[in-house]
């Protein structure tokens, strides 16, 4: 299995039902690519409102797949609140798009979607 994302919430919540799982697996990978596109798109563009609705959008679904951005993901939206310029954060961003994205490749292989 992988060390980018855990199963282990996803486990409690579907009591082991491998379906399920593939299921929600699949529900992440519907979500969270086109999520994650719009809010780098939004960081590019320097719109911290958008920025901020999507980061906030994907954490229940990071948070559930054990995935260790938390902190990022809450940096950014922390950032939002700020004046600070866009670059200060990309590099979170980029951090944040690297790792989903492996974590995409890795549950199409481990579910086999």
């Amino acid at each position: 299995m992988s060390t980018l994302y855990s199963v282990a919430n996803l486990k409690e919540i579907a009591g082991d039902d491998e379906d399920f799982m593939a299921v929600v697996a699949q529900t992440f990978l519907d979500e969270i690519p086109p999520d994650l596109e719009a809010m780098v798109s939004a960081v590019d563009n320097d719109n911290k409102e958008l920025t901020y609705q999507f980061a906030h959008k994907m954490k229940p679904n990071i948070e559930m797949f054990g995935i260790d951005l938390l902190k990022d993901v809450t940096a950014v939206e922390s950032w939002t609140k700020t004046s600070k310029s866009k670059s200060s954060i990309e590099p979170t961003v980029t951090r944040i798009e690297n790792t989903l994205k492996a974590v995409f490749e890795e549950l199409r292989t481990d579910f086999d979607l």
